[in-house]
């Protein structure tokens, strides 16, 4: 009798983690690949203890999404992939659990919810990226699933994958395509209660009309937390002008905003102007996790980037541990939160979490950090004014906007005023795509073979020598003048990221223009290099 395995007329595509979650292209997202993974990780959640995260059968689980059309919808473009959602209500009923739709709402929102329920949760996401991408992330009960369990969810995924491949072509529920057998399935009702609990969350916690008198400019484009904001901001005070919203989605990589990006921001502080002046704009990325936050003097906008918005996040709040990756903005060990960092971590909030975990258990009681992309943690409760915040370690887009508004508002001034406080540091990060990440690790790799002249060749003469090289997460190059360039592959799409650090904006942006350039900037240098070697 035939299995299934041998009646897919395509070439299974394995799922695999990333930075942060699962992502993969849509095309090879069949609902087999997304529910054996769904199945076979919460099969293993199953198997710990609830202290240690775990799952009972019987239990509710909650899911949620964002807005690209694979999450809900077959995508006829991507080889007729998508109903993601519809594969993990599957995998949740046959793990023995029940499904919660709590529907499209930011991944805090979503991890704020079931962490406060002791629940498990899945975010179908591909959060910044390409909407022809796309994946999910797993929460156990109590928080992000972490590194050290990702090898033995791996192992619980093959058992379940292989398993399937093996049932009886006749009684599967798939077809050969790797899709359900009976077409669409609807989904449960959404349950409004989640997304009413995070707009109460940060109502709250900002109590009363900080923010009145101030015009805000919301860039809606095709968020999934574009309306929880407005409503947010409106709680607080705010005139707010909801612009760019988007029917067809939108990436927005808040870690990576170059000239397009600005000129659409400019366009639309523009458009709200004509009816009054503009002092702010926000916006987050595709799942509403990571901030996108500028401020607008002299009609001009002006970005601040995640790590920079984290610094002002966290004196507002006041941390007395702060942790952040290896990429973020250096001028954090020059300013006033020196004192309070906790040694930089890997890139990926999962790294950032186990860092405000150790900063607890040496006593520290108002623990917070954040990426360069300015997803900002909170591992501890904040007392501010009297109200309390409880924590919610996983990237969150909310606190960050809020509490850099807040503080302007505060203090009398512009948002480009309070960022002025922070020591002279500039950075900014780009992305070259697409680039293979086999080609991206492979240049890394022959980077970390290389004394500091051999880097230095490689730049060239307008960089200042190589002082030495941080190998935390990818390759950090330090040199003599202050300036710092940093190369990292992405951890889950065909991207190569490139972020400077320097004493002038000016010449941030140089190395990163001087990095992108084509044919003979520095990637293509180093990649010539590599190939040779």
């Amino acid at each position: 009798m035939l299995n299934l395995r041998s009646i897919l007329d395509y070439a299974p595509v394995v799922l695999r983690f990333g930075t942060s979650g699962r992502r993969g292209k849509v095309v090879d997202l069949t609902q087999l690949e997304i529910y054996a993974n769904a199945l076979g990780e919460l099969r293993y959640l199953q198997s710990l203890p609830p202290a240690a995260g775990g799952l009972s059968i019987g239990d509710e689980f909650y899911f949620a999404h964002d807005l690209r059309p694979s999450s809900l919808a077959l995508v006829p473009e991507e080889g007729g992939r998508g109903e993601i959602c519809q594969a993990v209500v599957q995998a949740i009923l046959d793990a023995g659990m029940v499904p919660v739709n709590l529907g499209p709402i930011p991944t805090p929102a979503l991890a704020l919810y079931a962490f406060a329920r002791h629940r498990g949760s899945i975010m179908v996401t591909g959060s910044h990226i390409p909407f022809d991408l796309n994946g999910y992330k797993l929460n156990t009960s109590l928080g992000e699933i972490l590194k050290e369990q990702e090898a033995p969810i791996t192992e619980s995924v093959t058992a379940v994958r292989e398993g399937l491949f093996a049932e009886p072509s006749t009684k599967t529920a798939f077809n050969a395509q790797g899709m359900f057998r009976d077409g669409h399935r609807a989904l449960p009702p959404v349950d409004p209660a989640a997304r009413a609990t995070y707009v109460a969350r940060y109502s709250d916690f900002f109590s009363g009309s900080p923010l009145a008198g101030k015009r805000i400019v919301a860039y809606q484009h095709s968020a999934v937390g574009r309306d929880i904001l407005v409503e947010i901001l409106r709680n607080l005070g705010a005139e707010v002008v909801a612009l760019g919203r988007s029917d067809t989605f939108v990436a927005i990589d808040t870690e990576a905003i170059g000239a397009t990006e600005l000129a659409t921001l400019q366009g639309l502080a523009d458009a709200a102007s004509a009816s009054g002046s503009v002092w702010a704009v926000a916006s987050t990325d595709g799942d509403s996790d990571r901030p996108l936050l500028l401020g607008v003097e002299d009609g001009s906008v002006q970005f601040f980037g995640g790590d920079l918005v984290g610094m002002v996040t966290a004196e507002y709040l006041g941390a007395d541990a702060v942790v952040v990756p290896i990429t973020c903005n250096d001028g954090i060990d020059r300013g006033a939160l020196a004192s309070r960092l906790e040694p930089k971590t890997k890139v990926g909030s999962p790294f950032v979490i186990v860092g405000m975990e150790k900063a607890l258990e040496k006593g520290r009681t108002t623990v917070c950090g954040w990426e360069a992309n300015g997803g900002f943690l909170l591992g501890s409760v904040v007392h501010r004014k009297g109200v309390l915040l409880q924590p919610l370690a996983t990237r969150d887009a909310t606190l960050p906007i809020l509490s850099v508004l807040c503080a302007a508002a505060e203090s009398g001034g512009s948002l480009a005023s309070i960022f002025k406080r922070l020591p002279k540091r500039y950075s900014r990060a780009a992305l070259k795509r697409p680039f293979p990440r086999t080609t991206g690790i492979a240049l890394i790799n022959f980077l970390k073979t290389l004394n500091p002249e051999g880097i230095h060749q490689l730049f060239g003469s307008e960089f200042a020598p190589v002082l030495g090289t941080d190998l935390t997460d990818g390759v950090r190059i330090l040199f003599a003048n202050g300036d710092v360039v940093h190369f990292r592959p992405s951890g889950n799409a065909d991207e190569f990221r490139i972020y400077a650090v320097a004493d002038a904006a000016e010449r941030a942006d140089e190395i990163i223009a001087d990095g992108l350039a084509e044919p003979d900037g520095i990637i293509r240098r180093i990649e010539r290099a590599a190939r040779k070697a």
